[in-house]
């Protein structure tokens, strides 16, 4: 049973942007709500023009507002705001203060800053860089650059003109980037020289000459210098014109007015971290992204003015964009670059407190390890400003809750949320009416009619079946970069259910409303026909400490499917047929006699990709025998060999 780790205290409902939020859809929309999460829940689902109507004004938007809306059963050809304009960048850039917007800092502790005036005239500025290079409304600009200041700049630029952002974090080779940029043919590419990770310099420049060989598009480079660092001039490329960051900052500043955009205008382009078949270029819309990100940021992780939020991210994943629109809300962001652990365990920890961090934004992964490495800080560091920690990437444990709060900090608001780069936003998420249950997400978010539907489509409680969603929502992709009939996105999203939205989750809804994910679907394991997910064995395996890490899949096998454990063992440790027999009576014990695996293999790394998701279909198609088309998906695509002719999956 799942236990109660955190109740918010009275005094925190009542100053919460929520209870604001609240009593203005009483005043306006004449609804009692009374610090009712799941009544204001219902009000946000049954009136869904009302709902995003009140985001909007509550929001205050910068912006012309039509009350237009086109909601039907068919979700994909719903549509928000119709005939409504907003520039995104206009939104994020409300102030122009002395105060700090942005602070970057690396592994090597470098730190560096920027005042909303600072960032603002760097944005003008690159304003018109962009157009003396004829830069213009829905070209591509693209970028391949570390966490830096300098990124979100180029980012607001281009998408204060109109063009359409996207960007892939350096760790990704060049085979990666030219399968996801060669795609949506961008007109310049932005890089940084090199970058920093675990004290290793990483040359990303040298890459170069191969990525303009291969994307053909790319006639203009612009050049960013890691933060500290200067910038040395590149060698001639015929047919390439460089540019250096330096340089824009003696151009003069764009005073023209922003013109303002369709509520549905491309922002930026993310790309699907599947394993198979080349990346999908999932194309996302201003108005919607803003709306939800300002909803997520304020009612549900409690965002105010002058807060600062910390999300640990790299620009190739969803979180860098809900990062950096956190600035829409007149909060400062601060960006890290580098090795979490770099010298110090608690490395992150340590930037959260010195820099006064209010919003604290993790992995699941980065808690698993954390807890391996017996980090406590809950008596050395007071984490004074710290108001909520968000854990996203994958489910977060029991254990991993519990951790938080016996070892971080007590008084905190863990929001564990989950939704993905299909949404750049959530599903379900935390609010701050509700008590925070080890293993569970709260809820729902507002105008999210999420739910959890059997195989047969019906909807389920206190079950696991799949994630989906029932209603539209102004986040939902716009489109798919070349797929003009919609046949690769509806395939990707309503093929399993009609009209309803198939996330690929395999999540069980509480008859309280709170949620438990548990893994991606399509990895769920089904021997002799019993649906079973993965994070039950993780759960138990973790807690030895002589195993580093694992993966659990389902292999076919006789006609069936047969559950397969893969580990790593601790450098002092191997596995030994005690530890198997261990390991199994555990399983069996602590989780089900279906789940007890019929192999448990020693192996030498686990396979994940650029976002340190652990990739169980990539396995389960290697010991199947079957193709993986995508390897550049993978941070570690080499880890896959060892998986290939495995004697003991033969009998």
């Amino acid at each position: 049973m799942s236990q109660k780790l955190w109740q918010p205290s009275k005094s925190r409902i009542n100053n919460s942007n929520l209870f604001n939020y609240e009593k203005f859809v009483s005043e306006n929309y004449k609804y009692k709500i009374s610090q009712n999460y799941k009544k204001l829940l219902n009000w946000s689902l049954n009136n869904p023009k009302d709902f995003w109507n009140s985001l909007w004004n509550y929001f205050n938007v910068n912006g012309i507002k039509t009350n237009v809306f086109k909601l039907t059963s068919d979700l994909i050809n719903s549509k928000f705001f119709i005939n409504s304009k907003l520039n995104f960048a206009e939104n994020v850039l409300l102030k122009n203060t002395n105060e700090k917007a942005i602070t970057f800092i690396s592994e090597s502790g470098y730190r560096e800053q920027r005042s909303w005036k600072e960032l603002n005239t760097n944005i003008k500025k690159i304003i018109t860089f962009y157009k003396n290079l004829n830069i213009s409304e829905k070209d591509r600009v693209a970028a391949y650059t570390p966490n830096q200041i300098e990124t979100v700049e180029c980012f607001l630029g281009a998408s204060a003109l109109g063009a359409i952002w996207s960007s892939c974090s350096p760790d990704f080779g060049v085979q990666g980037l030219v399968e996801r940029f060669s795609q949506i043919k961008p007109k310049i590419l932005i890089v940084t020289e090199k970058y920093y990770y675990n004290g290793k310099e990483i040359n990303i420049i040298e890459r170069l000459p191969k990525i303009l060989n291969k994307i053909k598009s790319i006639k203009k480079v612009l050049i960013l210098n890691y933060p500290g660092n200067k910038t040395k001039k590149m060698k001639k490329i015929k047919g390439i014109s460089f540019y250096y960051f330096a340089d824009i900052k003696k151009l003069k500043v764009n005073k023209k007015k922003l013109k303002k955009f369709d509520f549905d205008h491309e922002l930026a382009i993310l790309y699907s971290s599947g394993t198979t078949g080349k990346p999908k270029c999932i194309c996302h819309r201003s108005g919607g992204v803003l709306l939800q990100h300002l909803k997520e940021h304020q009612l549900h992780c409690d965002v105010k003015p002058g807060d600062n939020v910390f999300y640990f991210t790299t620009c190739g994943w969803m979180m860098w964009n809900w990062l950096v629109t956190a600035l829409a809300s007149k909060a400062s962001i601060l960006l890290f670059d580098g090795f979490p652990f770099y010298k110090s365990p608690d490395l992150l920890l340590k930037i959260a407190n010195k820099e006064n961090v209010t919003l604290f934004g993790i992995s699941a992964k980065y808690i698993d390890q954390l807890i391996k490495l017996k980090v406590n800080i809950k008596n050395s560091m007071k984490l004074k400003s710290l108001k909520t920690i968000c854990s996203t990437g994958s489910p977060l444990s029991e254990d991993g809750f519990k951790y938080v709060y016996k070892k971080i900090k007590q008084n905190v608001h863990l929001a564990s949320i989950s939704g993905g780069t299909d949404i750049v936003s959530c599903f379900v998420n935390g609010n701050t009416y509700s008590p925070v249950y080890s293993g569970e997400i709260q809820s729902n978010g507002l105008g999210m009619d999420t739910d959890v539907f059997s195989e047969k489509g019906k909807s389920i409680l206190n079950k696991k079946g799949e994630l989906v969603c029932k209603s539209a929502f102004p986040s939902m992709p716009l489109k798919f970069w070349n797929d003009p009939n919609k046949i690769k996105y509806k395939k990707a999203y309503f093929s399993k259910f009609k009209n309803i939205w198939y996330h690929g989750d395999y999540a069980e809804k509480k008859k309280v409303g709170s949620y438990i994910i548990y893994g991606r679907s399509d990895a769920t394991l089904n021997p002799g026909g019993v649906r079973l997910g993965t994070s039950e064995i993780y759960s138990v395996v973790e807690k030895f400490k002589e195993i580093k890490e694992s993966i659990v899949v389902g292999q076919s096998w006789d006609n069936d499917v047969r559950i397969v454990l893969f580990i790593v063992m601790t450098h002092k440790t191997n596995l030994s047929e005690r530890l198997k027999l261990t390991l199994k009576k555990t399983i069996r014990i602590e989780a089900s006699p279906r789940h007890v695996p019929a192999k448990i293999i020693e192996v030498k790394d686990i396979p994940r990709t650029k976002n340190g998701k652990i990739v169980e279909v990539a396995v389960k198609n290697v010991i199947d025998g079957n193709p993986i088309t995508n390897l550049e998906a993978l941070a570690n695509p080499s880890a896959l060999d060892e998986y290939k002719n495995i004697n003991e999956l033969k009998f």
